[in-house]
């Protein structure tokens, strides 16, 4: 039975509400950061596949897997169908989270922007060979069997990992650990791209990918002040650690491109950007001082090396999805059990450097490899289950001929009276 909310703050809904708005607007955000990277045959196929997560998920949400995350507790790892369909959330509390000063409707739509971006960060590494038909199929599957369970474990505070002391403020493992080893699990099962590694396969528009980096990391201010749920000191301490860390990240990720390519690119300004948020995701509310800045610098040292793998050992994550948010949400995670500092967040605990011993850095182990291992198994069977039912890759032919055409019917660039496309 819900119970009435307690006291409504009208600053806490009005920041909470522009932080869903900042959020949401993260989506076509990546679209473009993605969009700018793939050829110019294949770029409306990867603004469709983002933008669509706003239509399915939005809806999938409201129906029931907002539910499966929040809802009534079943032994710690999912909610219950109680509150299918929003029922009872006008005017009443969700199980837990009473004490929030928003109304449960707010709590809905700022987590709803959580859904939606998180299935959306897997199409950078499936990028120019996903069928649409199987995306979608995909996309419902995964938002139920795998996002809900896992927002469930991290957020709800009757979920297990939760109750057990793991720390993630604003979505290192329920976003970026699990759409990146998602992400890894559906390449596996997707194979490389024609032609891939020996083909240069350059982006074909950088400035739609600095412009997406620039939504990215101005959205991004809601995605972690925002997970304050209120207009307080949290939030502004949020909001200053995600800049310091993207400013870090990019001089870090820079540093070590120049030193091992020769040259600082304007990729390489995104990319570092983008992993410095990616890391500072978790810790947001909970660090403090310079404690940012080291970790947005490490993040982007680390995620720089680690894109060389799928070279390496042949799996074919077309925009480093993987090395970017994967290995940066595992950094960020890991991190937090040494940096973590009660004085910034009494919620919290304090990390190895701050006092407190292994414990929280255990903790943080527990969560990421729980949910690796989780994510990556259903991950891999959804795929499976997609590609041998309506088919998860398109054939060759169409690969070549590009998403654009052969998915949607649609070119993003004509040129000439014919209307000819550019193969860019």
């Amino acid at each position: 039975m819900l119970v009435a909310a307690a006291k409504i703050d009208a600053g806490d809904t009005a920041w909470v509400l522009a932080a869903a708005a900042l959020v949401l607007f993260m989506t076509p955000g990546l679209a473009f950061f993605y969009g700018g990277m793939v050829r110019g045959k294949n770029v409306l196929g990867m603004l469709m596949q983002n933008v669509f997560c706003m239509g399915l998920v939005s809806v999938l949400w409201a129906f029931f897997v907002f539910s499966l995350a929040f809802g009534k507790d079943h032994g710690g790892v999912i909610g219950g169908f109680d509150l299918v369909g929003l029922k009872g959330l006008f005017s009443g509390t969700i199980p837990g989270l009473q004490a929030l000063t928003i109304p449960a409707l707010a709590f809905v739509a700022f987590q709803m922007m959580f859904a939606i971006i998180t299935p959306a960060l897997i199409t950078g590494a499936t990028a120019d060979r996903m069928r649409f038909g199987g995306w979608v199929l995909f996309l419902a599957l995964w938002s139920i069997l795998v996002y809900a369970p896992v927002a469930h474990w991290v957020f709800a505070p009757t979920g297990w990992l939760f109750k057990r002391g793991a720390l993630d403020f604003a979505g290192g493992t329920v976003v970026h650990i699990n759409a990146g080893i998602a992400a890894l699990a559906v390449v596996l099962v997707l194979g490389r791209r024609q032609g891939w590694p020996r083909e240069a396969m350059p982006p074909h528009n950088l400035p739609f990918t600095l412009l997406g980096m620039g939504i990215l990391w101005f959205g991004w201010f809601g995605f972690n002040a925002g997970s304050a749920l209120a207009a307080n000191r949290t939030a502004v301490q949020a909001f200053m650690n995600t800049h310091m860390a993207a400013a870090a990240a990019m001089l870090g990720w820079l540093v070590v491109e120049r030193i091992k390519d020769g040259k600082a690119t304007t990729l390489g300004a995104a990319s570092g950007a983008v992993a410095g948020l990616v890391a500072i995701t978790p810790c947001s509310g909970y660090v403090g001082g310079t404690s940012p800045i080291w970790i947005g610098f490490i993040a982007g040292v680390v995620c720089f090396l680690a894109i060389q793998l799928k070279f390496r050992i042949g799996y074919d994550d077309s925009l480093d999805v993987v090395g970017v948010h994967l290995v940066g949400g595992v950094i960020g995670s890991l991190l937090l059990g040494l940096f973590a500092d009660v004085k910034v967040n009494s919620a919290g605990r304090n990390g190895a450097f701050f006092g407190g011993g292994a414990h929280l850095l255990g903790e943080q182990f527990i969560a990421v490899f729980s949910v690796l291992a989780f994510t990556f198994a259903v991950s891999w069977v959804l795929a499976k289950v997609v590609d041998a039912t309506v088919g998860l890759r398109v054939t060759r032919d169409e690969e070549l001929e590009g998403l654009d055409l052969t998915q949607h019917a649609e070119a993003a660039y004509s040129f000439g009276e014919l209307g000819s496309i550019g193969r860019i």
